[in-house]
């Protein structure tokens, strides 16, 4: 942890009233993510307040309302563990029923700069790593615990939340479920009152809904496991020398500028830039990840070149609703399926390049409607052949409202996806930061090294310009 945070307490929370525990499969959808790792993201809040009046008055109402939160989203207490019985999934969640599961809390106090932190300009990510809670190390059983959360008061400027859940537990629609969740019972807990807006929904906690006749949990363990001995796709080279430093920053799109993008690729594409059929689908998301492909792509961070004449996207679609039959939204655990977009890289490096980014992804998702589950048993190898060709892949999305994240403090100033560092090209979507929702545009979020950085900055205003203006 970084110099300027120390940390004051850790607690044990556990669920109040005392969750019903038990055991509940991987499913399909889970398992691609047991050896990935945490989804990280820290809400920045306002607080003119001194550490003590922290202590007093805001962290019993976090604390109360965390507690009350693991009642519903219980599974989150436990942990992963080896199935005892050796089960199709090899793999279980377990919640024992004594009470006895808690998630980690940790308080802390920071020097930093709380204004620059949550700004929207280059940063240094370690400093940002601070504010966000580790989770346990893994037990010598393999099993291992899903989340932690952290609260950092920046005395007279600010609070940082951080909180951290493993993927295989949840996608971010179930992430986001949960803070939400956390945050609703907070503004309760603080007013005193129940004049606050209901909070949501229960989570969904039937496992059974997500089908499996093929077997697919466990044929994917089982490639998962052969890795080892076969090894993986290799990596990039590692370059020589020290590791930049990497920084992160954020880009915004207001929403006069997204109207804007859509409407010049629309006429790229149907002057024949892409071409193809020139029509695309253009959304909100399909023009944001195609300026962000172009740009990231021209910057160095996820082009091609001679050694890689195709460039690569992958984003995850959420699935919920496009099952058959469709499953809740409240559903707690993972329903993402991959989505794969190639485009030549002279292509996406020249003039026209977001408008043939754009009218691949519009391809890509437009076909999603023929099957959501199609190809599926092919899925992990694909993600794995993709390796090498350093694709561009997302986190977040603006469909999540992280900005509508209120703990009683009100919007954030800032959200941050942290853990997009932890994969070289990976973009974060959010809704943009304006409380009117039909004028939010969308924020863009990248870490890079800061020579990259700035040569991405200067795409991005630049293609603004040229494309918008």
């Amino acid at each position: 942890m970084a110099a300027a945070t120390k940390v004051l307490d850790r607690l044990k929370v556990g669920a109040s009233p005392p969750a019903p525990g038990g055991a509940l499969p991987l499913t399909f959808f889970d398992v691609p993510w047991l050896f990935t790792g945490p989804v990280e993201r820290v809400f920045f809040y306002p607080y003119a307040h001194t550490a003590e009046h922290f202590a007093a008055h805001l962290l019993p109402s976090l604390v109360s309302s965390l507690s009350a939160t693991l009642h519903a989203f219980y599974p989150l207490l436990g942990r992963v563990r080896p199935c005892p019985d050796g089960g199709d999934g090899g793999y279980e969640f377990f919640c024992s029923a004594d009470g006895g599961e808690a998630v980690e809390l940790t308080v802390a106090e920071s020097s930093d700069n709380f204004d620059e932190l949550s700004g929207g300009g280059p940063r240094d990510v370690a400093r940002l790593y601070a504010l966000v809670p580790q989770l346990p190390r893994p037990e010598a059983d393999g099993s291992f615990a899903l989340a932690a959360a952290q609260v950092t008061v920046f005395p007279a400027r600010g609070v940082a939340v951080g909180v951290s859940i493993h993927h295989v537990a949840c996608d971010d629609s179930s992430y986001m479920h949960f803070v939400k969740t956390w945050a609703a019972r907070c503004r309760e807990a603080i007013s005193g009152t129940d004049a606050v807006p209901v909070p949501p929904p229960p989570p969904f906690l039937d496992r059974g809904v997500v089908a499996d006749p093929e077997g697919l949990a466990a044929r994917t363990l089982d490639e998962m496991r052969q890795l080892p001995a076969n090894g993986p796709p290799p990596p990039p080279p590692a370059p020589t020398g020290p590791p930049p430093k990497l920084v992160i920053a954020s880009f915004a799109l207001t929403r006069d500028r997204i109207d804007g993008l859509k409407r010049c690729v629309a006429a790229m594409v149907a002057a024949g830039a892409d071409g193809g059929t020139g029509r695309v689908h253009c959304s909100a998301f399909t023009v944001a990840c195609a300026l962000a492909w172009a740009c990231l792509a021209r910057a160095g961070g996820g082009g091609g070149g001679e050694e890689r004449p195709r460039a690569h996207l992958l984003f995850s679609v959420e699935c919920r609703r496009r099952l058959a039959p469709p499953i809740p939204q409240e559903y707690l655990g993972n329903c993402l399926r991959p989505c794969f977009v190639e485009v030549c890289a002279a292509e996406l490096l020249g003039g026209d390049g977001v408008a043939a980014a754009a009218a691949a992804i519009g391809a890509a998702v437009a076909g999603l409607d023929g099957g959501v589950l199609d190809g599926a048993g092919g899925w992990f190898h694909k993600i794995l052949s993709l390796v090498p060709e350093r694709p561009m892949s997302l986190g977040g999305s603006p469909r999540y409202g992280v900005y509508e994240t209120d703990f009683g403090l009100g919007r954030p100033a800032k959200v941050e996806l942290v853990s997009i560092d932890k994969t070289p090209g990976t973009v974060s979507l959010a809704e943009g930061r304006d409380a009117d929702a039909h004028a939010a545009g969308v924020e863009i979020g990248v870490v890079l090294p800061e020579a990259e950085m700035a040569r991405f900055s200067s795409c991005f205003a630049d293609a603004l310009e040229e494309l918008c203006d």
